[in-house]
């Protein structure tokens, strides 16, 4: 009778060490959920363009897309930069899969993403850095902007995710389902990059 209550005991201290055990994933796991903020919702909270350009702030300009697994890695960290410098900083979040975007894309020549352009408070282009950027280098850039100071890390290149300028020339017809959207006629292209 006592091995039966034993193998009882056992049993139920079992049962009640692997409930704490799911109650603490679980917890930590909606813990680090509600600290991540994903890309769709940091675009939404971004600065509009036009406010960027004339509200005498510096803007930090990222260019993006969902898919771009460099952009989904730098979420979190931009997130918690965003929060830091929201006061001081304009935060700009293109999304390169939105053909809206395509003048600012041909204009600072966006071909990699994650794609940052900073600039100064008068809307002129300090420096461009591409692919994914340690979150130090992010700040010390983001300090020197707003130091009127060369920033450190101007020419950084990390990791990125290829992307192609949705263009076809005249003659072609055809759409690309790599394209992104609506095919430009190469005249207008031309136009945008000679302005």
């Amino acid at each position: 009778m006592s091995e039966i209550n034993n193998v009882g005991r056992v049993r139920n201290f079992l049962i009640a060490f692997v409930g704490i055990a799911l109650s603490a994933a679980i917890f930590f796991g909606f813990q680090t959920q509600a600290n991540y903020m994903s890309l769709e919702v940091q675009a939404e909270q971004s600065v509009p363009l036009t406010v960027a350009y004339n509200n005498g702030k510096p803007t930090l300009t990222e260019f993006y897309a969902n898919w771009c697994t460099s952009c989904q890695a730098m979420a979190s960290d931009l997130a918690e930069i965003k929060q830091k410098y929201a006061d001081s900083v304009n935060f700009v979040m293109l999304n390169v899969d939105n053909n809206k975007w395509l003048p600012e894309i041909l204009r600072y020549r966006v071909n990699g993403i994650p794609h940052f352009v900073f600039l100064n408070g008068e809307g002129e282009v300090t420096a461009q850095t591409i692919g994914k950027q340690p979150s130090s280098v992010m700040k010390a850039n983001l300090d020197a902007l707003l130091a009127h100071k060369t920033l450190p890390y101007a020419a950084s290149t990390g990791q990125t995710s290829i992307f192609n300028v949705p263009v076809n020339t005249p003659s072609s017809g055809q759409s690309d389902a790599r394209s992104h959207g609506p095919q430009v006629n190469q005249e207008v292209i031309n136009l945008e990059i000679n302005s």
